[in-house]
């Protein structure tokens, strides 16, 4: 692992995508096989994420990947206040009460272990090897983007055309924000954590008061969509004025 991070990052961070995509996509697999939702992906998410801090603590890279404390005040970042909006909306929409208690708990470490991973290797390792080679600015666009189109892979995983475009867009939108937030501040952690509830949030409520209201699924994941994207945008627009620039360090 160190030479080839040694020798390119961005080669590093494209390793790390292909055996996190194709071991979740296999995992599921797996724990159909089993019986067991969920159970292959949490042991998968888990041995990788575990791997990758040893891996980033032992070659001292837990700074440069953002693996630290903000080093802006939570108060200039509205404490936070739209990010907590933004995970926890879709509770109010109606939740899943059929879910068992061994899938809740199963749902939930999976989520959060996706959240981890997904924001080391996008915001920690493909980031920085992009800027290296580029801006900041460059590096911000093409890693945010690419965390959104990275989410087509659902096409193989049950999800159809819409729904998959519905959250490309919706993905690519709250990567923009996230990348800001971790430029600015020098830190993942509100990252990780926000990406771990709202993941989580997203697969514990049911949108049925919505669905209801709307009289179908699709016009109700679009209304989220859209709400997603304003208050992300519009939460990205403050903090790009509000947050101080930040040069990266190692």
């Amino acid at each position: 692992m160190k030479k080839l991070f040694d020798k390119s990052e961005i080669a590093f961070a494209i390793m790390l995508i292909v055996v996190y995509v194709v071991g979740e996509s296999l995992m599921q697999r797996v724990s159909a096989t089993v019986g067991v939702t969920f159970l292959a992906e949490v042991i998968f998410n888990t041995v990788m994420a575990v791997i990758i801090l040893i891996f980033a603590r032992k070659s001292g890279l837990m700074k440069h990947l953002g693996l630290c404390k903000p080093a802006t005040s939570a108060g200039k970042a509205l404490f936070y206040i739209p990010l907590l909006l933004l995970g926890t909306q879709c509770v109010f929409l109606g939740i899943n009460t059929e879910i068992s208690a061994l899938d809740l708990t199963l749902r939930t470490l999976m989520m959060f272990g996706v959240g981890f991973l997904e924001e080391i290797i996008f915001r920690g390792f493909l980031f920085r090897g992009i800027e290296k080679t580029t801006t900041v600015k460059e590096a911000v666009i093409i890693s945010s983007i690419t965390f959104g189109v990275g989410h087509i892979v659902n096409l193989f995983n049950g999800y159809d055309i819409t729904q998959s475009i519905i959250q490309i867009v919706c993905a690519v939108s709250l990567g923009f924000m996230l990348m800001l937030i971790r430029v600015r501040t020098g830190s993942l952690i509100v990252c990780i954590i926000f990406h771990g509830v709202f993941n989580s949030m997203s697969a514990l409520c049911s949108h049925k008061i919505l669905v209801d209201a709307v009289g179908s699924k699709l016009t109700a994941d679009f209304i989220l969509a859209v709400s997603y994207i304003i208050i992300s945008l519009a939460y990205t627009i403050y903090l790009f004025k509000a947050l101080p620039k930040r040069e990266l360090t190692d």
